[in-house]
């Protein structure tokens, strides 16, 4: 991983009636999607809906550990940790 990269942990709910962000989890931002954890579809919409919430282009955002679990470490290769907190803070606080 390069050095000054964000990288966010996320547990996933898949096959959810909607994409949408539910909060804080043991640490987490959960996130449900709609796509089914088969032939890596639930981790190709986690990607694509994390890009959309947070700004940045599809193929700046990559699962870096857990791709075959709930508990994912995402890597968002063109925001600083700071920017990162900042939009999550945002996220978080329009989800409540």
């Amino acid at each position: 991983m390069k050095s000054g990269v964000a990288t966010l942990p996320v547990y996933v709910q898949p096959r959810a009636a909607r994409n949408n962000v539910r909060g804080m989890y043991q640490g987490c931002l959960k996130i449900a999607v709609t796509a089914a954890p088969v032939d890596n579809d639930a981790n190709k919409m986690v990607t694509v809906y994390l890009a959309k919430l947070f700004g940045v282009s599809r193929s700046a955002v990559r699962v870096v550990a857990g791709a075959r679990g709930r508990r994912k470490i995402i890597c968002f290769d063109t925001l600083s940790r700071e920017a990162l907190a900042e939009r999550l803070q945002v996220i978080i606080a329009n989800e409540s």
